[in-house]
């Protein structure tokens, strides 16, 4: 919540049509070769949706009759798996699980019925997986294109506590309007998203070049040809002649940060030292920072407030001349930062309301600094400074509850939203990659190495992704 605008931005620039911002979604047009780049090129998407179907339904009956005119050996086999995904905003259907179950019993007895087999179910690994939305009683049943979440980019190899979503990341960078025309800093990288993140917006490349697979891959129309020659076009990639610096102040982030920007190919553009914040000193050239703090939620600190006040002091007496955006939770830390903030965005950091706030370093006094031509605030900064307060006047918040734990059958993923408060527990952080099963190296997966394949990826040839048969799926020194 809260990037809504800018996914629109990204999916008009990516040439689709009919882009509708919705809430916590945005709606689009286009053909089969825009799916495939909207789930490989977009930086701000979860998951990209092809709606198959949309209905009205006033019971689980009536989902259940709804799903089985649906003439499903266009998608499915009796020796194919499916899953299904529901997430449900009701008063009807007050269980995202019982709603699943209808949809799957729809789909198996219609096999039954016709074939007299039925495709089975698989959560971690389907050929298939449905998403059925259900807003009071408008249903709407879609194809999941994108599989696992597209925050998931592939690069992570090891991880902090808290670590920022990847798209999170992204959406501020791209809010900034920073493009890589400037040097960029974080000075409390953690495990180093913020910088990767901007490394991928600065040379324009695919945030999916990392990713193991997508859905859409499984889907019985899927075009090979045609997603190779997405996978291996870097036309639009674009040269990066500043550079990016992180900073934190635990050496075991910085280890991490530097094995997770080394995983990403992308260690020559960033570089990543043990450094204090208070310690921090004026750049030499023009710099943008954008960082994530602690809130004192998931990480504390011994001394919060203090640690916003020298935030405050090392940007007013050294960062003069740049600007500085920060994402952070409590009234009470903005406060200790002593700044004005040109721009405050309401954006969600998991289940915290937070605020991006953005400061301008300038010498001297704002009277002098308009003067001689400076802009505070831009008419669209204006214009969405205006709308701070959306989110509480418009939305009647129904939290997600974390259902990690999977039913007896262990074959439907749900989410259940409720209209009251409820503390998000973190699911517990996953290394990724570090397996590697018969499949993995069939397709010659780098779990553990974290090997800089930076330089060395566009140097297979023109066919990259025919390198190990894809370019994202190849061994390290072994092979």
């Amino acid at each position: 919540m809260g990037l809504e605008p800018v996914l629109a931005k990204e999916l008009t620039q990516l040439g689709a049509n009919d882009v509708q911002i919705g809430r916590r979604m945005v709606s689009f047009t286009g053909n089969k070769e825009l799916m495939y780049r909207a789930n490989f090129q977009l930086h701000t998407a979860i998951r990209i949706l092809k709606p198959i179907k949309h209905f009205k339904a006033k019971s689980a009956d009536d989902v259940y009759e709804e799903i089985k005119k649906i003439d499903w050996t266009e998608y499915l086999g009796p020796e194919k798996t499916f899953a299904v995904d529901a997430v449900v905003f009701s008063e009807e259907f007050r269980h995202s699980k019982f709603v699943s179950y209808k949809v799957k019993d729809a789909i198996v007895d219609q096999f039954r019925e016709k074939a007299g087999k039925r495709p089975n179910i698989s959560v971690a690994n389907p050929d298939i997986r449905l998403n059925i939305h259900i807003a009071e009683d408008h249903c709407t049943l879609s194809l999941d294109s994108s599989g696992e979440s597209l925050h998931r980019r592939g690069y992570r190899q090891e991880s902090v506590e808290a670590p920022l979503n990847e798209v999170l990341a992204a959406g501020m960078i791209l809010m900034s309007g920073w493009q890589g025309d400037t040097d960029f800093i974080d000075p409390m990288c953690g495990s180093g998203t913020i910088l990767i993140e901007a490394a991928l917006i600065a040379k324009n490349m695919a945030p999916g070049l990392f990713r193991k697979e997508y859905a859409f891959e499984k889907w019985p129309d899927f075009d090979a040809d045609l997603f190779d020659y997405i996978y291996n076009d870097d036309s639009q990639e674009r040269e990066f002649n500043h550079h990016i610096y992180g900073y934190d102040i635990d050496i075991k982030a910085v280890n991490t940060a530097r094995l997770n920007a080394k995983a990403a190919g992308l260690s020559a553009d960033i570089t990543i030292e043990q450094q204090d914040f208070k310690d921090f000193k004026q750049p030499e050239n023009k710099s943008i920072m954008i960082t994530n703090p602690p809130y004192g939620e998931r990480i504390s600190t011994p001394d919060l407030l203090g640690t916003y006040r020298m935030i405050g002091e090392r940007l007013k007496h050294q960062f003069r001349g740049n600007d500085a955006w920060i994402l952070s939770y409590r009234e009470e830390c903005f406060e200790q930062i002593g700044l004005k903030p040109s721009i405050k965005i309401p954006l969600y950091n998991g289940s915290l309301e937070c605020e991006f706030r953005r400061y301008q370093m300038f010498d001297g006094k704002l009277k002098d600094f308009r003067h001689e031509g400076g802009v505070v605030k831009t008419e669209e900064e204006k214009r969405q400074m205006a709308q701070k307060h959306r989110f509480k006047k418009e939305r009647e918040f129904k939290q997600r509850l974390d259902e990690a734990e999977q039913n007896e059958e262990a074959d439907i993923r749900n989410f259940t939203f409720h209209r009251h408060d409820i503390e998000k527990k973190e699911r517990p952080v996953r290394k990724e990659r570090n397996f590697r099963d018969d499949n993995d190296k069939r397709k010659g997966r780098d779990s553990k190495s974290g090997k800089d394949f930076g330089k060395d990826r566009r140097d297979f040839g023109k066919n990259k992704r025919d390198f190990g048969k894809k370019k994202r799926r190849f061994d390290d020194d072994e092979d």
